[in-house]
């Protein structure tokens, strides 16, 4: 009779905080759990009576990542609070600020957590001397995400012009259209990733959900 913990803190290949539980006993797996280990971050409690122009300026800090969706969702609910609808542009402008963290975050999960491990590397740092071009290709389609963020919204991580009923400034008709182009001349490495991770041997992997 053997029995076997195995307790991995913390789990690197997500963006957050997260363990791996395992318990087997006799050659059987008695329980095997992701947790997810995030501590409170108490914002409900910090932005109780602050202004509401300063809101969403604060719930962006809830996660450097994905911080243009809850700057967004922020003034959004202050928004339908107080009745305040957008003009077709700030609509306009905020899905395009969506796509921009969409994609950012995208290539975070799959250049910078997966591709490492299919290719034998402890992170993306190594990564460059087995195959520079992938990680080449990563920084490039990484900063034009960043880029596009932040032409609307004057930057990715934290948005400052991101402001109830709209945005405190807007981008200039020859930014946008330079940011088509290198959006547009960017479908190449579009292209390469999907080959790339279509190519890959992914494990066979499937449970109730």
């Amino acid at each position: 009779m053997s029995t076997v913990n195995i307790n991995v803190h913390h789990v690197t290949r997500v963006e957050g905080h997260g363990n791996i539980v395992l318990n087997a006993k006799n050659g059987k797996i008695e329980k095997c759990q992701f947790d997810v280990v995030e501590a409170p971050r108490f914002f409900e409690g910090f932005v109780r009576g602050r202004p509401y122009t300063e809101i969403n300026h604060i719930t962006s800090r809830i996660c450097g990542i994905c911080s243009v969706g809850h700057s967004t969702t922020s003034a959004m609910a202050t928004e339908n609070a107080l009745g305040v609808e957008l003009t077709e542009q700030a609509t306009l402008l905020r899905k395009l600020l969506f796509h921009g963290e969409i994609l950012d975050s995208h290539i975070l999960h799959t250049y910078y957590l997966v591709a490492p491990d299919f290719f034998g590397a402890g992170s993306v740092i190594p990564l460059i001397g087995i195959n520079r071009p992938v990680v080449e290709r990563a920084l490039r389609m990484k900063k034009l995400a960043g880029d596009l963020c932040a032409i609307i919204a004057g930057r990715h991580t934290h948005p400052v012009s991101l402001v109830v009923g709209g945005f405190s400034h807007v981008p200039k008709e020859q930014e946008l259209r330079d940011m088509r182009k290198q959006l547009v001349d960017a479908r190449p490495d579009v292209e390469a990733s999907v080959e790339l991770f279509a190519s890959l041997d992914w494990p066979k992997f499937e449970r109730d959900t």
